[in-house]
């Protein structure tokens, strides 16, 4: 079976957050797009997303590896629903990677040239619900 194009748009991006270029990252955005930063926490915009991610980085050392795990896409009036795993690699801050699978979810949208722009980028899922995440 084919994998779905946002699987290869998602592993693109993922490649580019691990090898720090934000400005291919910020491609696959829309100008509206949101990110949940962390619980509480969401920046709005392509190039606010930008600079986010290189916050991001730089508080994981420059370490931060971004893999995909299994992915379910739901199409519906020209939006997709991605939930996915993520798999995260990064340094403990002791000389040790820590490795954490999220339960991801995603949103993105068509866009006049029939190109997918994710519009909702939230790495937590829905353990945004759980009272220890918020």
């Amino acid at each position: 079976m084919r994998s779905h194009p946002l699987r290869q748009i998602i592993e693109s991006c993922d490649r580019a957050i691990s090898a720090k270029d934000f400005d291919s990252l910020k491609k696959h955005y829309s100008e509206d797009a949101a990110l949940v930063v962390k619980p509480g926490m969401i920046v709005k915009g392509k190039d606010n997303i930008r600079k986010v991610f290189i916050v991001i980085s730089d508080y994981f050392q420059d370490q931060l590896i971004v893999e995909q795990g299994d992915m379910q896409v739901i199409e519906g009036g020209g939006n997709a629903l991605v939930i996915m795993e993520t798999v995260l690699r990064f340094p403990d801050g002791h000389s040790r990677i820590v490795e954490t699978t999220r339960r991801t979810t995603y949103v993105f949208r068509q866009d006049s040239d029939s190109r997918w722009l994710c519009t909702i980028d939230n790495s937590y899922g829905t353990s945004l619900l759980d009272a220890d995440t918020a």
